[in-house]
């Protein structure tokens, strides 16, 4: 059901938040369809840092799970950078 173009120009964030839409879709009217397909990204993306970096991938998840809770200016910043130029853009 993926319908992202990997040659395309999008960001590895921008590739990450299409396929979030496309989780979106699959759940169609469900509940909490959001937070179900949020969830999952957030589950395959623990499970890759842990196999690939060990302690080092744990310290990276809880370092941007402490920025969003202590610094919600600062992981709005690395969203932003990481994000293509188009939605960096402001009017």
């Amino acid at each position: 059901m993926y319908t992202i173009d990997v040659s395309s120009d999008l960001t590895p964030l921008e590739k990450a938040e299409a396929c979030y839409e496309d989780l979106v879709a699959h759940y169609g009217e469900g509940e909490e369809r959001e937070i179900r397909a949020a969830a999952k990204l957030v589950l395959a993306g623990l499970a890759k840092l842990k196999e690939h970096g060990g302690r080092r991938g744990i310290a990276v998840a809880e370092e941007y799970l402490y920025l969003m809770k202590h610094d919600p200016e600062t992981f709005e910043r690395i969203l932003l950078g990481n994000r293509g130029r188009s939605k960096t853009l402001c009017c």
